[in-house]
């Protein structure tokens, strides 16, 4: 396939995607949760088909004015998980009384047999601490991409300096982070979906996996210049080719474990 000699339909698609991704993500922003802002997290389960839904929970939590606004969400089909500003453990039991009993006369009847199964409170500067460390650890790991890759390739120098591929898999590593950073953006906006230390998690991953794909790449492309007959571009193109049905592979096998 002559995939290089298609590099601006490519790189074209990839601008949009990227370009929207950051609109979404400056437009809406990441909508944080109790590991970074600080809060209380709530994890109850209910009697099998008596779960009632989120917005019963959240009206019958609400009434009885002990946490002002909070967000729920499902688990499974016997969960619920609630996430509201710190509390007392006075207000925490008096939550768990409301989920007991119901908060009015409306949710009585379906809020009941509820079982606390986990509860949390981390303080805002413990939330802030995570933030920073979060910040930290994705800043040191693209610099040590950066060094790695320059390092590796310090003896590839024609036609593209060694610096160049280090340059060049940062930026394939934008526009794959910044692509879930935009999904996530937009989910936090219509589907109130957090995002928690495992997101920082999953993001090193993303870019675990970005780079490790760009460096079989590369380091294909370096095994192929000395011994071949066509110029960069074609070598290039070869060596993709050659690492295409690695790549996906991959990325498929990933997929499917997640399944």
């Amino acid at each position: 396939m002559r995939l290089i000699y298609r590099a601006k339909l490519w790189l074209s698609i990839a601008g949009a995607v990227t370009l929207v991704s950051v609109v979404l993500w400056l437009a809406f922003g990441l909508k944080p949760g109790i590991d970074f802002t600080g809060g209380s997290l709530m994890e109850v389960a209910y009697a099998p088909s008596e779960r009632p839904s989120a917005p019963e929970i959240k009206s019958a939590v609400e009434s009885a004015n002990i946490v002002g606004t909070l967000n729920v969400q499902l688990v499974d089909d016997r969960g619920a998980q609630l996430r509201f500003k710190e509390v007392t453990e006075e207000e925490h039991q008096a939550i768990l009384q409301v989920l007991s009993q119901g908060g009015t006369a409306t949710t009585s009847a379906v809020l009941k047999q509820v079982e606390e199964l986990h509860f949390e409170t981390i303080g805002p500067s413990i939330g802030k601490e995570l933030k920073r460390r979060a910040t930290y650890a994705i800043v040191i790991a693209l610099l040590v991409i950066i060094a790695y890759i320059a390092w590796s390739f310090r003896r590839v120098s024609k036609p593209v300096a060694s610096w160049k591929y280090g340059v060049a898999a940062i930026v394939a590593l934008f526009h794959d982070v910044i692509l879930v950073v935009g999904v996530f953006a937009l989910l936090g906006r219509y589907a109130g979906i957090e995002i928690d230390t495992a997101f920082i998690a999953a993001l090193l991953t993303v870019l675990g996996y970005s780079v490790n794909d760009t460096i079989v790449v590369l380091d294909r492309v370096r095994e192929n210049l000395p011994r071949s007959n066509e110029d960069f571009l074609g070598t290039v193109n070869a060596s993709i080719n050659q690492t295409l049905a690695r790549s996906i592979n991959t990325t498929l096998t990933t997929v499917l474990a997640l399944i």
